[in-house]
């Protein structure tokens, strides 16, 4: 179905049933939700959005940004959520290049593009102008090809790429979603994640709305008072990535949360450590499921099951109506249960980049999206991620993936995150090198830590180097910046 009709079928079907709540428009119910977003709607149909534009919307996690993309869906436009920690020259070239004719912002900004305008929150809370908006098509399967979603990548390599997401992806998504976690309408998710990646719009809004759940934003993430929220809003299960986890492993041990409303917690974004993973489940109870996926596969990908068989160590099995495959590098499909590249087909994946035809041919090619990470499946079709392509260190010719040793070392019991980087050598070639952040401040030193790796790997996959840091640095979806970590190994300039 046609997302942009979920608001309008849930007030005529539950009217008074929660919908969306924030800690600061308090708990709309699906009657207030669905008037509100007709209300932005008729604002953007007064400025001049239609069928075609591109909306931005530059909030933090509130639910006046769920009402704008709805808002933006119910004119047939689509929205590109800005990341608000982004610097003006960032925010302007994202507005730029998605075509975005307006911004919805909390505060006035002079340094916009020209080709945007700015409506404020405050705009949008004055009565909207009597305009009439376009009939909901009676057809669920209406627009289903249309835009939907622009939503950027973190730019790693080189600067953001606008993935197009359209309807059919979504609705795809949203299927998949709910039946893999057995979403019903007595499912409230708990959103801590940003709206201005995917993971958090599809699997923390889109999919229990469309379920004819709930959803709970939460303005900023705070480990400290993380399961307060839990406690009062009683979610029966949220989505996070291995940064937030671990920050929740290591509360002091007094912290003892109830947990009973979740019935399970999900990790996506970066491969998890099986050893977090059973510090987690044992610490809080909670049923914990790792998957994997990216943006331009429209979020998720594989999931390991709620109900069967769960690998720690694995990100699960495909999603329904997705096929996951290893590639070999001259195309052939690998069946034997080698390593390769990771690719993936199926509805989900998405219509392209925005206006870069020739890097969207190299990244789906003859249907099947070349995902730039390493895999293999094992015996039972459950993907195990080896790691990036882009991050594997060659080191006087034998291949080295950081993440076997970032496992390595999270099995030391003082390391709380740990990341692998390769630093140029000018006799090996290349060689890595280690950052960790600790569990307290007494902590092992880096000679102590090699010698507890060094029964458990290689010599050749010791790092030559390992820093304590206070913190491991990630971008803006929760990610190890491990561009942020080379830089630090870059020799200043003279």
């Amino acid at each position: 179905m046609n997302l942009s009709r979920i608001p309008a079928v849930r007030h005529e079907q539950a009217p008074q049933a929660p919908a969306i709540a924030d800690d600061v428009s308090g708990r709309l119910s699906n009657a207030e939700f669905a008037h509100r977003i007709e209300e932005y709607a008729r604002h953007l149909a007064d400025r001049g959005i239609g069928r075609g534009d591109v909306v931005a919307v530059q909030l933090t996690n509130r639910v006046e940004l769920v009402v704008t993309l709805f808002a933006a869906w119910r004119l047939g436009a689509a929205l590109t959520p800005v990341n608000p920690a982004l610097t003006a020259v960032e925010t302007g070239y994202q507005l730029e290049d998605s075509g975005a004719k307006i911004v919805v912002v909390e505060t006035s900004s002079a340094e916009l593009p020209g080709t945007v305008t700015a409506l404020l929150l405050d705009e949008l809370a004055e009565p909207a102008p009597k305009i009439a908006l376009p009939d909901l098509p009676e057809d669920s399967e209406a627009g289903l090809d249309d835009l939907a979603l622009v939503i950027y990548t973190s730019g790693t390599t080189g600067r953001p790429k606008g993935v197009e997401l359209v309807h059919r992806n979504i609705d795809e998504m949203t299927a998949a979603l709910i039946d893999t976690m057995r979403l019903t309408e007595e499912d409230h998710s708990l959103l801590i994640l940003p709206l201005f990646h995917v993971n958090g719009i599809v699997v923390s809004i889109l999919s229990p709305l469309r379920a004819g759940g709930q959803a709970t934003i939460v303005g900023r993430f705070s480990a400290k008072n993380f399961f307060t929220a839990v406690e009062s809003a009683r979610p029966t299960y949220f989505s996070g990535v291995p940064a937030i986890y671990a920050m929740l492993a290591n509360l002091p041990p007094e912290v003892q949360p109830d947990t009973s409303s979740l019935r399970f917690v999900a990790c996506g974004a970066a491969p998890m450590p099986p050893q977090l993973i059973t510090a987690v489940e044992q610490r809080f109870g909670v049923q914990l499921v790792e998957g994997y996926g990216l943006s331009e596969a429209t979020c998720a990908s594989t999931i390991n099951p709620l109900d069967g068989v769960r690998k720690p160590g694995t990100v699960g099995l495909p999603l329904p109506n997705q096929t996951v495959a290893i590639m070999a590098e001259d195309g052939r499909l690998i069946s034997d249960g080698s390593a390769g590249e990771v690719v993936i087909s199926g509805p989900t994946v998405m219509r392209g980049y925005l206006d870069r035809p020739e890097e969207t041919a190299k990244t789906v090619r003859s249907g099947w999206l070349h995902t730039g990470d390493i895999g293999r499946l094992d015996e039972d079709g459950y993907l195990v991620l080896v790691d990036r392509a882009k991050d594997m260190i060659i080191r006087g010719g034998e291949n080295i993936y950081p993440k076997e040793i970032e496992t390595a070392l999270h099995d030391h019991p003082a390391v709380l995150e740990a990341a692998v980087v390769g630093r140029p050598d000018p006799v090996m070639g290349e060689v890595p090198v280690a950052f960790v952040s600790l569990r307290d401040d007494a902590g092992p030193l880096p000679s102590e830590i090699r010698e507890f790796l060094a029964v458990r790997l290689a010599a050749y996959k010791i790092p030559d180097d390992i820093t304590v840091v206070a913190e491991i640095p990630k971008n803006s979806v929760g990610k190890t910046d491990k561009p942020a970590l080379r830089r630090l190994l870059a020799p200043a300039p003279h």
